[in-house]
C-alpha cells in the first residue's frame, strides 16, 4: 500500500539524514524518491 511505502521511506530519509547529514547525497536521493511517492498519492484517487 502507498501510505505505507510513503512511511517507509520517509523513516529511511531520516535515518540517512541522521546517520549522514541532510544535505548528503543519499538523504537528498530518498527525499527526492519520498516526493514522488506523495505526489503520487495526491494524484491518485483513495478507494472507499
Amino acid at each position: 500500500m502507498l501510505c505505507v511505502e510513503i512511511e517507509q521511506k520517509r523513516l529511511e530519509m531520516l535515518k540517512s539524514a541522521k546517520k549522514y547529514g541532510m544535505t548528503a547525497e543519499v538523504t537528498v536521493q530518498c527525499s527526492q524518491e519520498l516526493d514522488k511517492l506523495l505526489n503520487l498519492i495526491q494524484i491518485t484517487p483513495l478507494k472507499k
